[in-house]
């Protein structure tokens, strides 16, 4: 617990991710990755710097999950809960019938996170995405879409006035699953018809295999992320550089 907590801290303090009385909202799925969040942003709080509440957020998507584990959890933290009931698993696979449906269904729940995190007044919305999500997504854009991207650890949503905060980054899938297991994480089993069967699952996998001849490639892969100093992509001179006009 105490060398996630270091990371953790060492990731809000190298992006600024928390101020002064901010109130944030943590998106509570029930799997590992956003339990974890919870505890270590709970422990944090009692040595931060920052005064700052935390609340949690969970999006009943309409699949039959039950939540009664995590209004326990939340209980024993005296963390402030709250269920948020949507039709995002009607929209998604019984009205529009996705064949792909992990896109719309992340963007419709970012959306329904977003909006009750800033109607209960909250500052900013916590995600928990972890060192392992951060590379995925980079090789997925590299893989899928041919680009350099990934998600950043701090986001600024101007429609809504409300940043969104990453604080995990630095913590790798490994330690976040032996935590969980330790402190015999409440883990709600999702039973999204998708699970599993995705792209970056696919991705998770082939970073797994890739580790064996690389040893410390995840180390590398982020720092990719963070090594703006040396970055060299190709750019096309402009109609100008090509004509040589110096106007």
């Amino acid at each position: 617990m105490q060398k996630l907590l270091s990371k953790l801290r060492r990731c809000i303090n190298d992006y600024k991710l928390i101020d002064e009385n901010d109130k944030i909202a943590v998106g509570l799925s029930g799997g590992k990755d956003s339990l974890t969040l919870l505890q270590l942003l709970k422990a944090y709080q009692r040595f931060s710097p920052e005064k700052f509440d935390i609340i949690a957020i969970t999006l009943d998507t309409g699949n039959g999950a039950d939540f009664k584990p995590l209004v326990d959890m939340c209980n024993n933290l005296d963390i402030e809960y709250h269920i948020i009931k949507t039709d995002i698993n009607e929209i998604v696979f019984n009205i529009r019938k996705e064949k792909n449906p992990c896109s719309l269904c992340a963007k419709m729940r970012r959306g329904a996170l977003n909006d009750t995190a800033k109607q209960l007044g909250c500052t900013k919305v916590a995600l928990g995405h972890n060192k392992n999500d951060a590379i995925e997504t980079l090789l997925m854009s590299m893989f899928y879409e041919g680009r350099v991207s990934c998600f950043l650890p701090k986001t600024y949503l101007s429609r809504i006035d409300i940043t969104v905060i990453r604080p995990m980054l630095y913590i790798n899938e490994r330690e976040i699953n032996s935590l969980a297991r330790k402190r015999n994480f409440p883990i709600v089993k999702n039973p999204c018809p998708a699970d599993g069967n995705t792209k970056r699952q696919f991705m998770k996998e082939l970073t797994y295999n890739l580790e064996k001849d690389f040893p410390n490639l995840e180390d590398r892969l982020l720092g990719c992320l963070t090594n703006t100093k040396q970055l060299q992509i190709w750019e096309k001179p402009s109609n100008n550089e090509e004509t040589g006009d110096r106007n």
